[in-house]
């Protein structure tokens, strides 16, 4: 991205955040870090830390998108970036970066005019020797994918690589049908013109193809066949989008492997982290 469109975004971001509106009155401060504060001229997006606060109605939602298998972040990226694409927010993290060395610039703090961020962002000048801030937490099936591989889930992934609870393999999903009448009706959950349906659709058809019975799998959430109550020990959990990532070493301590579909869309490559457990004793406990 160039980068003068990463300083559009933000712009446009701080118009939002004039209006004051529902989510938005619940920020308290914005801080931008990466290759964008480094000057870089062409950063890969931007990275920035939300801080905010919880009323009743984003705890709803919250736990509403969580039943439903949707980002609980939803609302609140929606309220501050609209539909585009380039901004990569991370909520609450910001003692977490600081901790881990990152230099963090704010950009806005809630009692401030809207013009003093304004001031920070055109102080932030480009710098054509800063290149792109270097990806932490890196293994090689994270290669080429991972702006979709959210830097907490990074630090969790490569932190038990390291501890050889799993191995993560990264794959590309072909466009196909599932055959079994179960799985066709698992995907009845999503319109036809859903990402997520073609995401399923490709997943079980790929899960067909290596024999996996439709009762062992679990998919975004549910059961491809059965109950939630039945006690079942299911092999193996596909998620979309890291909707349900915080499962995964709770699943491997039984299951078999779970396939994350990490960017579900409707046209483009259906890119995916295959993780198998390896060593079930070296996997965090609850």
């Amino acid at each position: 991205m160039k980068r003068d469109r990463a300083t559009v975004l933000l712009n446009d971001m701080l118009d939002r955040l004039e209006g004051d509106d529902w989510p938005l009155n619940l920020v308290d401060e914005i801080w931008l870090f990466g290759s964008y504060i480094r000057g870089a001229v062409t950063p890969r997006d931007v990275d920035m830390v939300v801080e905010h606060r919880r009323d009743e109605r984003l705890v709803s939602a919250f736990v509403h998108a969580l039943s439903y298998g949707r980002d609980p972040s939803a609302p609140m990226k929606r309220a501050l970036k609209g539909t585009s694409r380039g901004l990569e927010i991370h909520f609450g993290e910001r003692n977490t970066l600081e901790e881990a060395g990152f230099d963090l610039t704010l950009l806005w703090r809630r009692g401030e005019p809207l013009d003093t961020a304004r001031t920070r962002l055109a102080a932030i000048t480009p710098d054509s020797e800063a290149g792109r801030a270097p990806r932490d937490h890196m293994i090689t099936a994270f290669e080429g994918i991972d702006r979709w591989v959210p830097r907490p889930i990074r630090i969790d992934l490569t932190g038990l690589v390291d501890r050889k609870a799993i191995a993560v393999e990264q794959l590309q999903l072909s466009d196909a049908q599932p055959s079994h009448p179960a799985a066709r009706t698992a995907l009845t959950r999503w319109s036809d013109t859903s990402p997520l349906r073609r995401a399923a659709a490709a997943a079980l058809a790929h899960l067909e193809s290596l024999g996996r019975p439709v009762n062992s799998l679990y998919l975004h959430g549910q059961p491809v066949l059965g109950s939630h109550h039945t006690g079942t020990a299911w092999r193996t959990c596909v998620g979309f989008d890291w909707r349900h990532h915080r499962s995964i070493s709770n699943h491997l301590r039984e299951g078999a492997d779970w396939f994350e579909v990490v960017r579900p869309t409707r046209t483009q490559p259906l890119h995916t982290l295959h993780i198998t457990a390896q060593d079930r004793s070296a996997l965090p406990e609850d």
